[in-house]
């Protein structure tokens, strides 16, 4: 049996982000994905929670696809776990609904590494700011993995973008394709440097 993969997308105006519509390109060629475009489905901001259960319950490896903004998510992602993961079914007493799935962050920045650094402009690294995802995937339950993180998003020439777009998504695909006995929190895998 195939593992499929949810991928909440949450970008507030897709069509002026060349690295995201990137790494949706070749994710929709997944038979086993599945993109659900947050700001799409709730312009505005009222998540249908039974759905996005329902939605949760159906894949086994949930990704949150997103660019990084004022070293955070945009705010639709931010509202969909107030809501949607609740206490007594994502975490607590009996809140067991998600637990011994997959889950990635899949992040793209405008800045390089150097930036994002201990010695760079923002003085902390990417995974270093994802790390309140992190602890939220590991209260629900999940198996982490390390972010998939494609840097310098607005600075790559065409040719180089969709080279990094195929290696993030090249990196969901190893997760997708591994059985659970072949991961335990993997929080040191490889990220895109490009």
């Amino acid at each position: 049996m195939n593992r499929r993969a949810l991928v909440l997308f949450a970008h507030p105006n897709v069509s002026k982000s060349r690295a995201n519509r990137a790494l949706l390109e070749v994710i929709r060629t997944h038979e086993h994905v599945t993109v659900h475009d947050l700001y799409e489905c709730y312009p505005h901001f009222v998540i249908d929670v039974e759905r996005e259960k329902k939605l949760l319950v159906e894949h086994d490896v949930i990704v949150f696809q997103h660019p990084i903004y004022w070293y955070s998510t945009p705010a639709i992602l931010k509202e969909w776990q107030d809501q949607v993961l609740q206490y007594g079914w994502a975490f607590g007493e009996g809140g067991t609904a998600l637990r011994g799935k997959d889950f990635v962050s899949m992040v793209t920045c405008g800045g390089s590494t150097d930036v994002y650094s201990a010695s760079g402009l923002h003085g902390v690294t990417l995974p270093e700011l994802l790390r309140p995802l992190e602890a939220t995937a590991r209260l629900c339950g999940f198996r982490r993995h390390a972010p998939i993180i494609l840097y310098s998003a607005q600075s790559l020439e065409e040719s180089l973008l969709k080279t990094a777009a195929e290696s993030c998504v090249k990196q969901l695909e190893t997760i997708i394709g591994a059985k659970h006995s072949d991961h335990a929190d993997n929080l040191q895998g490889a990220n895109n440097g490009t």
